[in-house]
């Protein structure tokens, strides 16, 4: 081959780069593998590092593997790493790619060889778990501060003595001791009976009822711990209405009272650090925070009293607030008159509509129909009283016919007479009663015409209207070079004023109040109101 045909095949040779071949490499790997079950001896484990993440190998005789704890995974993790424990993990296989080299991110681990006890404890805590003995929502906060700590453990050994030794350090608090075997056949009812007998202590009594339980022991084997994963060790810590830490074994020791306890502590030491609080800790915060709070008062006061001034400069001038409403001021100058004459021909339009409507409902039209009415109720009055006349009549005839009797006749004889009279007055009153209705109904009639506009306008008055076909009631809203309309009975006439208002003369002294007319004869005219 010719070295420009190697070139060429170089070229056709896809070119990568660095980390889209480790990307490459890495989607090839965790694709072919996946999740994988890896048995192997810890090595290089020092605990988890200051970010909470575990990083340690798995090695066999021939071979070794980089592993990986996440923080949140190390922190559900029932059994934790130690160095050269075997143990059997199921993890990822992934790739790192920043030093080229593969590991697995664990998710489980377990002891590898797992024996019947271990077993037995994992279907005790799964039976356990299911009666919702361990749920999250059991759990209780312990108190800031307790006034009594109860301790349960051996009174002989290393435990209650570094106990007490960190509460003095910390903060003293009133101890009480319930001795028990932590190890032995005895063990566990002793630890169940310790704790049930803590609650059972009534408040204020002779003996003070702790505010928060200890259930400690040193580190130990599987079997050194088992009291403590004995299921009535378990239910008693479950059914405490004191809260309660667990401190059994060490850090990397886990036992099923931990999972039933309030609050699980890596050591006995370290559960005494979490009940109480540090004494000259709270003292300095305190200090701290009322200097803090001061500070923060003061930086307060002069961030606000900067942004005031800040805002009084970025305040805008006079003539910057004014200049947009002056400018929409005279748009809405050049518009008015346009608007104007289109409000005009609009109230136009509704004032003919109104006086349309006010035809059909005038008073001309309204009296008329009622005394139109009243015409028929005189009419039907006067013949329903003659026919009630002529019924009475002939039923007091038919009566006297049947009658013999001279004394009875000569009754109903005057009896007719002075029905008869009475139907006579009763028509009498009658007509009388509609003339005066008659009579009143004109004069309401007058006095409906004497106070309408058109009756003013008709003795000689004008009214003065303004270009918006508004009453000028007033010489002062009359400017010079006004448009008006003068409106006369028969007409209207349109003017422009030439002049301001023309002063006014002085008033006549009023003339003397006419008396009073007599009232004449007859029905008096009623009120229109």
């Amino acid at each position: 081959m010719s070295p420009l045909s190697r070139d060429e095949a170089v070229t056709n040779i896809q070119e990568w780069t660095v980390s889209g071949l480790s990307g490459a490499l890495k989607r090839t790997l965790e694709d072919a593998f996946g999740y994988v079950r890896l048995r192997g001896e810890v090595s290089g484990y020092r605990g988890p590092h200051s970010s909470g993440h575990c990083y340690f190998a798995l090695k066999d005789e021939g071979a070794k593997i980089e592993a990986v704890i996440w923080k949140g995974v190390f922190q559900r993790l029932k059994v934790k790493p130690q160095e050269g424990l075997e143990v059997v993990v199921t993890g990822k296989i992934t790739t790192f790619p920043s030093s080229s080299k593969y590991q697995i991110v664990i998710d489980t681990i377990e002891p590898a060889g797992l024996g019947a006890l271990m077993a037995i404890l994992e279907e005790r805590r799964r039976k356990l778990a299911a009666e919702g003995l361990f749920d999250e929502a059991r759990k209780q906060l312990l108190p800031y501060l307790p006034a009594v700590i109860g301790v349960v453990t051996s009174p002989t050994g290393a435990v209650i003595r570094d106990i007490l030794h960190r509460l003095e350090d910390r903060f003293p608090r009133h101890v009480l001791v319930w001795p028990v075997r932590v190890q032995g056949e005895t063990s566990a009812a002793e630890v169940a009976a310790a704790i049930r007998g803590f609650n059972a202590l009534p408040a204020g009594g002779a003996i003070p009822r702790p505010d928060v339980v200890i259930v400690a022991r040193g580190g130990g084997s599987l079997e050194d711990l088992w009291s403590f994963n004995e299921e009535i060790v378990v239910r008693a810590a479950a059914e405490s209405d004191i809260p309660l830490v667990s401190a059994v074994g060490h850090e990397t020791d886990w036992t099923l009272i931990d999972l039933a306890a309030d609050l699980r502590a890596p050591t006995p030491t370290g559960a005494a650090e979490k009940v109480v609080p540090v004494r000259s800790e709270l003292v300095a915060q305190v200090g701290d925070l009322a200097r803090r709070q001061v500070g923060a008062v003061l930086r307060y006061l002069d961030r606000h009293r900067t942004e005031l001034r800040s805002a009084a400069r970025a305040l805008p001038g006079p003539e910057d607030l004014l200049s947009r409403p002056r400018q929409r001021l005279d748009l809405a100058g050049g518009k008015l008159v346009h608007a104007l004459r289109a409000n005009a021909r609009r109230h136009e339009v509704a004032l003919n509509e109104a006086v349309q409507r006010l035809a059909r409902l005038s008073p001309a039209a309204r009296l008329a129909a009622t005394r139109a009415r009243l015409d028929g109720f005189g009419q039907r009055l006067v013949a329903g009283l003659a026919a009630n006349t002529q019924r009475r009549t002939n039923a007091f005839v038919r009566i006297a016919t049947r009658l013999t009797a001279q004394p009875i006749v000569l009754r109903l004889d005057r009896g007719s007479e002075r029905l008869i009279a009475a139907g006579e007055r009763l028509g009498r009153a009658h007509r009388a009663r509609l003339r005066t209705e008659a009579t009143r109904l004109g004069a309401m009639w007058k006095l409906v015409e004497g106070l309408s506009h058109k009756g003013v306008l008709a003795r000689g008055y004008t009214l003065v209207l303004d270009t918006a076909r508004r009453p000028v009631r007033s010489a002062a809203a009359v400017m010079p070079g006004m448009g008006l309309a003068i409106v006369f009975a028969d007409g209207e006439v349109a003017a422009t004023a030439d002049g301001g208002p023309v002063p006014q003369r002085a008033k006549p002294a009023p003339a003397a109040k006419a008396a009073p007319r007599p009232k004449t004869g007859g029905a008096s005219q009623g009120s229109l109101f």
